[in-house]
């Protein structure tokens, strides 16, 4: 077989962008958030893929990354991941190293399909015309009216039939304040859309069944990372003994990992982040991986890396159509999806059928 074009070079790019208000969770707040861009080049093509992440990324992928993608076959990106994920074994894999990895791999998939021509679903092999989302945010630093708004801007004009907001802010420390705006975000979305809760991992296993009995009435059907994700046995404990589905995967960043989580019994749904375990690559991995245990799986963030491959699973729950990630990818690059009725259709054009919009993101540029 003969091999297909060689991979040419390698460029790395870091935009940071401040949030539009302050944002925080159960456990972390911040007030920006950093794109690490990578683009791959072979015959005059150019492909896309990104991560978020601090700056270190973008060290990593020109220290040891680049030059191990360059010369490679460009219509072979799993290849070059196999070979990017042997070389930092001894950098430390989950965290910085596999969102370079991660990076780097989304490029050249993107890089393949737009040398073919096709867009990245068709190149994969579609299963379904559109994939279901869910509007996230609902930050713990929200007022009560920019919770109103935001939930009524998804539900109420962009039709998103599902939607979750952040709890146990301060570590847990607020239980009162989590169950007032549970109850907020069902007044506000009415009796016919899911709710899902995240605590990203801020309660203990016995408190986080107190905080769900509590919420009964507000009927919340996902419960995202209720103690942390490290904690198999307490995620399992919690999954016994509360009515929502339990979720946790986000930070995954190998199979190996997936298979741990899914054979301790863990969750009910896996989530897998493109932009943390490998990029198209892994996520198509741990989306096999879900599907051995007769599992769905739903995309963590990163959205419009998400939608083309996402429909190309048959096991998809959905996506999470983070406020975020929404807003820096609209930003920044032009052929961004629309969630408008509660599903994203995956991009016509070739590869993630995306354009940067180089002079809008100059400004935000760190290196």
């Amino acid at each position: 077989m003969s091999a297909g074009p060689a991979v040419e070079r390698v460029e790395v790019s870091v935009y940071t962008i401040p949030t539009d208000a302050p944002e925080g969770d159960g456990t972390i707040a911040w007030d920006s958030s950093t794109l690490v861009l990578v683009e791959a080049t072979a015959r005059g093509t150019t492909g896309l893929g990104w991560t978020y992440g601090p700056p270190a990324v973008a060290a990593l992928i020109e220290g040891r990354l680049a030059g191990i993608a360059t010369g490679g076959d460009a219509t072979s990106p799993s290849r070059a991941n196999d070979r990017m994920v042997e070389a930092i074994r001894n950098d430390g894999r989950p965290g910085v190293g596999m969102e370079a990895v991660s990076a780097v791999d989304i490029a050249l998939w993107d890089l393949k399909a737009r040398l073919l021509d096709l867009p990245l679903t068709r190149l994969l092999g579609a299963v379904r015309d559109d994939v279901p989302v869910y509007g996230s945010g609902g930050f713990t630093t929200y007022d009560e009216a920019r919770t109103r708004e935001q939930l009524g801007h998804w539900v109420h004009e962009q039709r998103i039939p599902r939607v979750k907001i952040k709890i146990g802010e301060s570590w847990g420390t607020r239980v009162e304040r989590d169950l007032a705006r549970i109850r907020l975000a069902r007044e506000v979305i009415g009796d016919d859309t899911e709710l899902y809760v995240d605590a990203n991992g801020a309660y203990s296993a016995k408190q986080a069944i107190r905080v769900a009995e509590r919420a009964a009435p507000d009927r919340p059907v996902w419960f995202e990372e209720p103690v942390s994700s490290d904690d198999l046995d307490g995620l399992r404990f919690v999954r016994e003994h509360v009515a929502p589905d339990v979720a946790a995967g986000e930070y995954g960043h190998d199979p190996q990992y997936f298979r741990r989580m899914l054979a301790a019994g863990s969750v009910d749904c896996l989530q897998a982040d493109a932009s943390r375990c490998g990029g198209v690559t892994g996520w198509l991995r741990a989306a096999a991986v879900a599907g051995s245990f007769g599992l769905e799986i739903s995309g963590h963030c990163v959205p419009n890396v998400h939608v083309p491959i996402a429909a190309t699973v048959p096991n998809l729950r959905h996506l999470e159509w983070f406020h975020d990630h929404v807003r820096i990818e609209s930003m920044l690059f032009d052929g961004t999806a629309d969630p408008t009725g509660g599903a994203a259709r995956p991009p016509d054009g070739p590869g993630l059928g995306l354009s940067l919009r180089r002079p809008d993101a100059e400004r935000y540029r760190v290196r």
